[in-house]
Protein backbone atom coordinates (compact mmCIF):
# COMPACT_ATOMS: atom_id res chain seq x y z
CA UNK A 1 0.00 0.00 0.00
CA UNK A 2 1.31 3.45 -1.33
CA UNK A 3 -1.06 5.78 -0.39
CA UNK A 4 -0.39 6.29 3.36
CA UNK A 5 -0.13 9.77 5.34
CA UNK A 6 2.08 9.44 8.81
CA UNK A 7 1.22 12.59 11.07
CA UNK A 8 3.86 13.23 14.01
CA UNK A 9 3.41 16.33 16.59
CA UNK A 10 6.67 17.46 17.79
CA UNK A 11 7.76 19.72 20.24
CA UNK A 12 11.33 20.18 20.99
CA UNK A 13 12.15 16.49 19.35
CA UNK A 14 15.75 17.19 18.00
CA UNK A 15 17.18 14.69 19.37
CA UNK A 16 14.75 12.19 17.77
CA UNK A 17 13.21 13.31 14.51
CA UNK A 18 15.54 11.68 12.10
CA UNK A 19 15.76 8.75 13.85
CA UNK A 20 12.15 8.40 13.50
CA UNK A 21 12.26 9.32 10.47
CA UNK A 22 14.69 6.63 9.01
CA UNK A 23 13.04 4.11 10.78
CA UNK A 24 9.69 4.89 9.58
CA UNK A 25 10.85 5.07 5.69
CA UNK A 26 12.27 2.00 6.14
CA UNK A 27 9.18 -0.10 7.23
CA UNK A 28 6.90 2.43 4.88
CA UNK A 29 9.39 3.84 1.74
CA UNK A 30 6.29 5.07 0.08
CA UNK A 31 4.74 6.73 2.80
CA UNK A 32 4.44 10.67 2.97
CA UNK A 33 5.29 11.91 6.42
CA UNK A 34 3.68 15.49 7.76
CA UNK A 35 6.21 16.84 11.09
CA UNK A 36 3.43 19.27 12.95
CA UNK A 37 6.56 21.12 14.98
CA UNK A 38 5.30 23.72 17.50
CA UNK A 39 9.28 24.24 19.00
CA UNK A 40 10.05 27.83 19.80
CA UNK A 41 13.05 27.08 17.63
CA UNK A 42 13.43 26.20 14.36
CA UNK A 43 15.77 23.29 14.80
CA UNK A 44 13.98 20.36 13.37
CA UNK A 45 13.38 22.22 9.94
CA UNK A 46 16.71 23.17 9.65
CA UNK A 47 17.76 19.68 10.28
CA UNK A 48 15.35 18.09 7.84
CA UNK A 49 16.36 20.81 4.70
CA UNK A 50 20.28 19.79 5.57
CA UNK A 51 20.04 16.57 5.52
CA UNK A 52 17.10 16.59 2.97
CA UNK A 53 14.69 14.59 4.69
CA UNK A 54 12.14 14.37 2.58
CA UNK A 55 9.06 15.31 4.32
CA UNK A 56 6.68 17.68 5.06
CA UNK A 57 7.79 20.05 7.22
CA UNK A 58 5.06 22.27 9.07
CA UNK A 59 6.00 25.11 11.93
CA UNK A 60 3.77 26.61 13.98
CA UNK A 61 4.85 29.59 16.40
CA UNK A 62 2.03 29.66 18.42
CA UNK A 63 2.21 25.88 20.31
CA UNK A 64 -0.94 25.20 20.02
CA UNK A 65 -1.05 22.04 21.83
CA UNK A 66 -0.95 18.11 20.29
CA UNK A 67 -4.47 18.03 19.47
CA UNK A 68 -4.78 20.81 17.06
CA UNK A 69 -1.17 19.63 15.82
CA UNK A 70 -2.79 16.28 14.82
CA UNK A 71 -5.98 17.82 13.05
CA UNK A 72 -3.33 20.29 11.50
CA UNK A 73 -1.65 17.45 9.95
CA UNK A 74 -4.59 15.99 8.82
CA UNK A 75 -6.07 18.66 7.09
CA UNK A 76 -2.64 19.23 5.11
CA UNK A 77 -2.50 15.79 3.96
CA UNK A 78 -6.58 15.27 2.68
CA UNK A 79 -5.78 18.90 0.60
CA UNK A 80 -2.91 16.81 -1.01
CA UNK A 81 -4.28 15.64 -4.46
CA UNK A 82 -3.14 12.34 -3.34
CA UNK A 83 -5.59 10.18 -2.28
CA UNK A 84 -4.44 8.70 1.05
CA UNK A 85 -6.08 5.07 2.20
CA UNK A 86 -5.09 5.18 5.36
CA UNK A 87 -3.84 7.98 7.88
CA UNK A 88 -1.26 7.03 10.51
CA UNK A 89 -0.65 9.21 13.85
CA UNK A 90 2.44 8.69 16.09
CA UNK A 91 4.36 9.87 18.43
CA UNK A 92 8.31 11.66 17.90
CA UNK A 93 9.97 10.44 21.05
CA UNK A 94 9.56 6.69 20.23
CA UNK A 95 7.23 5.64 22.41
CA UNK A 96 5.50 4.25 19.51
CA UNK A 97 7.72 1.94 17.71
CA UNK A 98 7.81 1.74 14.14
CA UNK A 99 8.64 -1.56 14.22
CA UNK A 100 4.82 -2.13 14.99
CA UNK A 101 3.67 -0.14 12.46
CA UNK A 102 3.21 -3.26 9.21
CA UNK A 103 1.62 -5.57 11.68
CA UNK A 104 -1.04 -2.47 12.86
CA UNK A 105 -1.82 -1.95 9.49
CA UNK A 106 -2.82 -5.30 8.24
CA UNK A 107 -4.38 -6.01 11.48
CA UNK A 108 -6.34 -2.73 10.08
CA UNK A 109 -7.12 -3.79 6.76
CA UNK A 110 -8.24 -7.35 7.43
CA UNK A 111 -11.07 -6.18 10.28
CA UNK A 112 -12.17 -4.02 8.59
CA UNK A 113 -11.09 -0.79 10.74
CA UNK A 114 -12.12 3.13 10.70
CA UNK A 115 -9.70 3.67 13.51
CA UNK A 116 -7.08 1.47 15.11
CA UNK A 117 -5.61 2.11 18.82
CA UNK A 118 -2.46 0.82 19.93
CA UNK A 119 -3.71 -0.20 23.27
CA UNK A 120 -1.45 -0.42 26.56
CA UNK A 121 -3.62 -2.25 28.44
CA UNK A 122 -4.59 -5.34 26.44
CA UNK A 123 -3.34 -8.61 27.56
CA UNK A 124 0.42 -9.30 25.97
CA UNK A 125 0.82 -4.87 25.85
CA UNK A 126 4.14 -3.62 27.57
CA UNK A 127 4.54 -0.10 29.37
CA UNK A 128 8.50 0.20 30.01
CA UNK A 129 10.58 2.49 32.31
CA UNK A 130 7.32 4.51 33.22
CA UNK A 131 7.04 5.47 37.68
CA UNK A 132 4.56 3.74 39.15
CA UNK A 133 2.76 7.30 39.98
CA UNK A 134 2.47 7.91 35.90
CA UNK A 135 0.91 4.25 35.69
CA UNK A 136 -1.17 4.15 38.58
CA UNK A 137 -2.67 8.12 36.98
CA UNK A 138 -2.83 6.74 33.36
CA UNK A 139 -4.55 3.67 34.17
CA UNK A 140 -7.00 5.44 36.34
CA UNK A 141 -7.69 8.48 33.42
CA UNK A 142 -8.93 5.50 31.45
CA UNK A 143 -10.77 3.93 33.22
CA UNK A 144 -12.34 7.09 33.87
CA UNK A 145 -12.91 7.81 30.42
CA UNK A 146 -14.45 4.24 29.82
CA UNK A 147 -17.15 4.72 32.52
CA UNK A 148 -18.03 8.09 31.79
CA UNK A 149 -18.32 8.57 28.21
CA UNK A 150 -19.78 4.65 28.16
CA UNK A 151 -17.09 3.12 25.54
CA UNK A 152 -15.76 -0.30 25.67
CA UNK A 153 -12.06 0.41 25.08
CA UNK A 154 -9.28 -0.19 27.29
CA UNK A 155 -6.75 2.80 25.89
CA UNK A 156 -8.50 6.08 25.39
CA UNK A 157 -5.08 7.86 25.60
CA UNK A 158 -2.23 6.37 23.61
CA UNK A 159 -1.79 8.51 20.22
CA UNK A 160 -0.92 5.63 18.28
CA UNK A 161 -3.52 5.22 15.84
CA UNK A 162 -4.85 3.99 12.28
CA UNK A 163 -7.66 6.00 10.33
CA UNK A 164 -9.52 5.44 7.68
CA UNK A 165 -10.24 8.38 5.24
CA UNK A 166 -14.05 8.53 6.18
CA UNK A 167 -13.41 8.59 9.67
CA UNK A 168 -10.59 11.43 9.13
CA UNK A 169 -13.59 13.04 7.29
CA UNK A 170 -15.72 13.11 10.59
CA UNK A 171 -12.79 14.06 12.46
CA UNK A 172 -12.10 17.25 11.02
CA UNK A 173 -15.63 18.59 10.39
CA UNK A 174 -16.68 17.49 14.23
CA UNK A 175 -13.21 17.20 16.62
CA UNK A 176 -11.67 20.18 18.33
CA UNK A 177 -14.43 21.66 19.94
CA UNK A 178 -13.74 19.99 23.60
CA UNK A 179 -9.94 21.79 23.66
CA UNK A 180 -6.77 21.41 21.74
CA UNK A 181 -4.71 19.00 23.66
CA UNK A 182 -4.50 15.24 24.67
CA UNK A 183 -8.06 15.30 25.19
CA UNK A 184 -8.65 15.65 21.40
CA UNK A 185 -7.88 11.53 21.69
CA UNK A 186 -11.10 10.69 23.53
CA UNK A 187 -13.12 13.09 21.68
CA UNK A 188 -12.05 11.72 18.40
CA UNK A 189 -12.91 8.01 19.70
CA UNK A 190 -16.92 9.64 20.87
CA UNK A 191 -17.36 11.36 17.14
CA UNK A 192 -16.22 7.83 15.48
CA UNK A 193 -18.25 5.86 17.59
CA UNK A 194 -21.46 7.86 17.21
CA UNK A 195 -21.28 7.89 13.55
CA UNK A 196 -21.72 3.96 13.66
CA UNK A 197 -17.70 3.23 12.73
CA UNK A 198 -15.82 0.33 13.25
CA UNK A 199 -12.99 0.63 16.26
CA UNK A 200 -10.28 -2.29 17.40
CA UNK A 201 -7.43 -2.26 19.40
CA UNK A 202 -4.06 -3.58 19.28
CA UNK A 203 -1.47 -4.81 21.83
CA UNK A 204 1.64 -2.73 21.47
CA UNK A 205 4.95 -2.06 23.66
CA UNK A 206 4.72 1.40 24.54
CA UNK A 207 8.08 2.91 25.63
CA UNK A 208 8.80 5.81 27.94
CA UNK A 209 11.51 8.14 26.19
CA UNK A 210 14.87 7.76 26.08
CA UNK A 211 15.90 11.25 24.66
CA UNK A 212 14.51 14.53 25.16
CA UNK A 213 11.86 16.20 27.37
CA UNK A 214 8.15 15.31 28.12
CA UNK A 215 5.83 17.93 27.56
CA UNK A 216 3.26 16.23 29.56
CA UNK A 217 2.88 18.65 32.90
CA UNK A 218 0.13 19.08 35.39
CA UNK A 219 -1.71 21.52 33.93
CA UNK A 220 -1.86 19.20 30.69
CA UNK A 221 -3.50 16.66 33.09
CA UNK A 222 -6.06 18.71 34.39
CA UNK A 223 -7.22 20.01 31.32
CA UNK A 224 -7.50 16.74 29.62
CA UNK A 225 -9.83 15.85 33.48
CA UNK A 226 -11.98 18.63 32.34
CA UNK A 227 -12.32 18.17 29.16
CA UNK A 228 -12.85 14.54 29.62
CA UNK A 229 -16.18 15.51 32.28
CA UNK A 230 -17.12 18.13 29.25
CA UNK A 231 -17.04 15.66 26.69
CA UNK A 232 -19.15 13.45 28.66
CA UNK A 233 -21.70 15.73 29.27
CA UNK A 234 -21.47 16.56 25.60
CA UNK A 235 -22.27 12.80 24.53
CA UNK A 236 -25.08 12.66 27.58
CA UNK A 237 -27.12 15.28 25.66
CA UNK A 238 -26.47 13.96 22.04
CA UNK A 239 -28.29 10.20 23.29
Amino acid sequence: MKNIAIVIPTFNEIENIEKLIHEIKIKLPEAKIFIIDDSKKKEIGELIKNKDLKVNYFHRSDESGRGSAVIYGFNKAIKEENKYELFIEMDADFSHDPNELLINIDFFLKEKLDLLIASRYLPGSKIINWSLSRRILSKLSNLLARNLLNIPLNDFTNGFRIYSPRAIKSILLSCGNIGDGFILLSEIIVVIKNNFMKIGEIKTKFVNRERGVSSVNLKLVLASLYGLIKLAVIKKRLK
